[in-house]
């Protein structure tokens, strides 16, 4: 109990962390969402060199450039989240929180509709009910918003593409982040020489604590993950699934109260849709879950061989955010 215990405090630390983003990006101004973005993949590099110099786990590396399939994937997942990223940090200074929260509400319904288009998945009913109480919320949110709410399907499908990226990767989250850094850092790096050659950069020009906010991208992108990954080996997976709405819950609230955006009838009506559809695949994947467990249980108790159950899937870690 006492680990699981552990897990939760780190569950919290990690989704708590990252639903408070949105009032960290805002700090960084007068830092365009560009210049945030490229310190953001600098200093991440920095921070989670450091962390995997400190453990000593290296060895990964040569395995990797040995795989020109797998680097090509590290490739794509650098340039998913860069979007994601981007996006996330534009759509937050230019006072769109709510609609950034919406897009990681939808993100599960997405990765599912991608995994049916891409990977030929079956979908049971309640899954299917689920999608088409999504993409009701969709039609009711652009009736809301009187445009698509083109924000959070962009944050929803870049993490999405991600996350299928990722699975195909299978690393661990730090060495997973610290390949896609490293293709990340030269571009990031570039241009920050560029907008500082240019006299445009932010970083030596507004003070000491300016330039230690824009340093500390790193800490706040690599600390919260590895919270989530003392997090994930202590806790159940569907404990760490249903956690995982923690973080655009607390963007949400930090929307409404914080930032006092509008959210008129429409857009409450669409936001309702999202959650109930979300509601609906957290009850099926418990059920799912609960009946794998029962029917290990039972073979075990028979002596029959163990059924092999569909891999019931880690939800990412919101490197989105």
């Amino acid at each position: 109990m006492g680990e699981q215990r552990a897990g939760l405090v780190w569950g919290f630390a990690a989704y708590g962390m990252w639903g408070l983003f949105p009032l960290y990006w805002p700090l960084l101004k007068p830092a365009g969402a560009m210049e945030i973005l490229a310190h953001r993949m600098v200093w991440s590099l920095v921070v989670v060199a450091l962390i995997l110099l400190a453990l000593r786990r290296w060895a990964w590396i040569a395995g990797l450039l040995r795989q020109p399939r797998r680097l090509a994937l590290v490739a794509l997942a650098a340039t998913v989240v860069s979007v994601n990223w981007g996006m996330y940090i534009w759509g937050v200074n230019s006072g769109h929180v709510v609609e950034t929260a919406l897009g990681y509400f939808i993100n599960p319904l997405v990765t599912i509709a991608l995994g049916v288009l891409v990977l030929h998945e079956r979908l049971r009913p309640v899954q299917w009910t689920a999608v088409g109480i999504g993409v009701a919320a969709v039609v009711v949110l652009t009736v809301g918003y009187g445009r698509l709410p083109w924000i959070a399907l962009s944050l929803a499908l870049s993490f999405g593409v991600y996350g299928l990226a990722k699975k195909k990767i299978a690393m661990g989250g730090l060495e997973s982040l610290a390949a896609e850094t490293s293709v990340q850092f030269l571009p990031a790096l570039c241009f920050l020489l560029v907008i500082g050659g240019r006299g445009d950069a932010t970083f030596t020009h507004h003070g000491p604590g300016h330039a230690a906010l824009l340093v500390a991208c790193g800490l706040v992108t690599a600390v919260p993950l590895v919270a989530f990954g003392m997090a994930a080996t202590r806790l159940p997976l569907s404990t760490i699934g249903l956690m995982q709405y923690l973080a655009p819950v607390f963007q949400f609230v930090i929307g409404l109260v914080h930032f006092h955006e509008k959210m008129p009838p429409e857009r409450w009506a669409g936001f309702l849709l999202v959650w109930v559809a979300l509601v609906l695949l957290s009850w099926d994947a418990l059920r799912t879950a609960r009946r794998g467990r029962s029917a290990l249980l039972d073979a075990a108790g028979a002596g029959a061989p163990v059924p092999v159950l569909p891999a019931t899937e880690q939800p990412e870690a919101a490197a989105g955010a």
